[in-house]
C-alpha cells in the first residue's frame, strides 16, 4: 500500500494534467494552422479582418480618407469580404504607420507578411513572458501558445497581438531600460481602451516612482508617431473623430460586460459602456496605492490587465490574448493540478465554440474575460496571502 508521502499519485496528476495541456495544445494548434494555410494559399485572404488593415494602407496610399466607410467597404468586397460586412480599421490614427506600408503591395503578399509578423509577435510575447517567471522546465507554456483568442487574433489578422508584445516588454524592461519600456508601452497605445485601469496605475506609479524615462519613452514614440501619421495623412484626427462618432461604432454590441451592461440598462446611455472602466481605475489607483512599498509590475501588473479586460468599453473576444502573461503566472504559482486542467479544458472549450462557427460577435464569448479573472484570482490565493502579511 503507497505510504500517506507516497509520490506517485501526485506524479500521476502532474502526468495527466501535463497531457491533457499536450492534447489542447496540439488540437488548436493544428487547427489554428489549417485555417491559415486555406486562408493564405487559396482565395480567402481578404475574407478576414486583416483586409481592412490593407484597405486603409491602399486608402493612404492614395491620398484618400483612409475612415472613409463607402471606400473602404468597396475594396474589402472586391477582395473577397462578405458584402454584408464592412471592417473599418478603428486604431488611433498614430497607428496608421503600421498599415501604411501594407498599401505598396498585393493582398496575398501583405496577408502572408502581416501573419508571419502576428505569429512572431505570439511566439517571442510566450518566450519573454515564460523567462520572466523563471523560465520553469515544464510545458505550461504550451498553453500561452494556444490560447484561443491569440490563435483566433492571429487567423482573423488582429492587432492586438502587438499589444501583447508591447505589454510583456515594457514588464521585461521597465527597471533596467525604461526608456524602451516606454517605446513599447506605444504597442500598447495601438488598443488603449484595453488598458484603462492598468494606465491609471502606471501614471501613479510614473509620479511616486519618478520613473520620468519610462514616460518620455512613451511620449516620445507617441508623439513621433502622431507626426508620422499626420504627415501621411493631415486630416487623420478629424476623420477618426467622426467615425468613432458615428451611430454604426456607437451602437455596435461587443460581447464584454460594459457593452452587455448598456444594452441591459438603457442602450442609448453610451456613458454606461464607459462606467465600469471609470470605477475600475480608482480601484487600480487605490491598489497601488496600498501596494507601492512592495510594487512588482510583474505580478500586481497582471492583475490590473486581467481587470482591464474584464472592465473595458469595448473588448472583443480575440483582444483577451492580453492575458497571456498573468495566466502563465498564475499557472507557475499554483500547485493544483486541477486548476491547471480547469484552464485546459476552458481553452478546449474555446476550441470547440471556434470549430462550431461562433462568430466573435456572439454573447457566447461573454463568460471568457472574467473566466481568467478567477481563475487567476484563485490560482495566486497563496501568493497573495503572503503579500498581505509582508504589508
Amino acid at each position: 500500500m503507497a505510504g500517506k508521502h507516497d509520490p506517485q499519485p501526485a506524479q500521476e496528476c502532474r502526468d495527466r494534467a501535463e497531457f491533457l495541456i499536450a492534447l489542447v495544445a496540439g488540437l488548436a494548434l493544428t487547427i489554428t494552422a489549417l485555417l491559415l494555410a486555406i486562408q493564405l494559399t487559396g482565395n480567402l485572404a481578404g475574407s478576414r479582418d486583416f483586409v481592412s488593415y490593407w484597405a486603409t494602407g491602399r486608402q493612404l496610399v492614395q491620398h484618400a480618407n483612409p475612415y472613409d466607410r463607402n471606400a473602404v467597404s468597396a475594396l474589402e468586397h472586391a477582395s473577397g469580404l462578405d458584402v454584408r460586412a464592412v471592417l473599418i480599421m478603428r486604431n488611433p490614427p498614430w497607428a496608421l504607420p503600421l498599415a501604411y506600408p501594407l498599401g505598396f503591395l498585393g493582398l496575398r503578399v501583405a496577408a502572408i507578411l502581416w501573419s508571419l509578423i502576428l505569429l512572431a509577435c505570439l511566439l517571442l510575447s510566450v518566450r519573454i513572458a515564460r523567462q520572466l517567471y523563471g523560465s520553469p522546465p515544464n510545458r505550461l507554456h504550451w498553453l500561452a501558445l494556444s490560447f484561443t483568442p491569440a490563435l483566433i487574433c492571429l487567423t482573423m489578422g488582429q492587432t492586438a497581438l502587438f499589444a501583447l508584445l508591447g505589454l510583456v516588454l515594457f514588464l521585461r524592461w521597465h527597471q533596467h531600460r525604461p526608456w524602451l519600456a516606454g517605446a513599447a508601452l506605444w504597442l500598447c497605445a495601438l488598443k488603449p481602451h484595453l488598458f484603462l485601469p492598468f494606465a491609471a496605475a502606471l501614471a501613479a506609479w510614473i509620479v511616486f516612482s519618478r520613473a520620468w524615462k519610462l514616460a518620455a519613452g512613451a511620449a516620445a514614440a507617441l508623439a513621433l508617431s502622431s507626426a508620422v501619421a499626420s504627415l501621411i495623412d493631415p486630416h487623420a484626427w478629424l476623420d477618426y473623430t467622426r467615425l468613432m462618432r458615428s451611430p454604426s461604432v456607437e451602437n455596435e454590441f461587443i460581447p464584454c460586460l460594459a457593452s452587455a451592461v448598456r444594452q441591459w440598462i438603457d442602450p442609448q446611455a453610451t456613458w454606461l459602456q464607459y462606467l465600469p472602466a471609470a470605477l475600475c481605475c480608482i480601484w487600480a489607483l487605490l491598489y497601488f496605492w496600498r501596494r507601492r512599498a512592495i510594487w512588482d509590475w510583474r505580478t500586481h501588473g497582471n492583475l490590473l490587465m486581467l481587470v482591464s479586460l474584464v472592465a473595458a468599453p469595448y473588448c472583443w473576444f480575440y483582444d483577451q490574448c492580453l492575458a497571456i502573461p498573468a495566466l502563465l503566472d498564475g499557472a507557475y504559482a499554483t500547485r493544483s493540478r486541477n486548476l491547471l486542467a480547469v484552464l485546459a479544458l476552458a481553452i478546449l472549450v474555446m476550441d470547440v465554440e471556434m470549430v462550431c462557427g461562433v462568430r466573435v460577435t456572439s454573447p457566447l464569448y461573454l463568460w471568457t474575460a472574467p473566466a481568467w479573472l478567477a481563475w487567476y484570482l484563485l490560482a495566486t490565493a497563496r501568493t497573495r496571502t503572503t503579500e498581505r502579511v509582508k504589508e
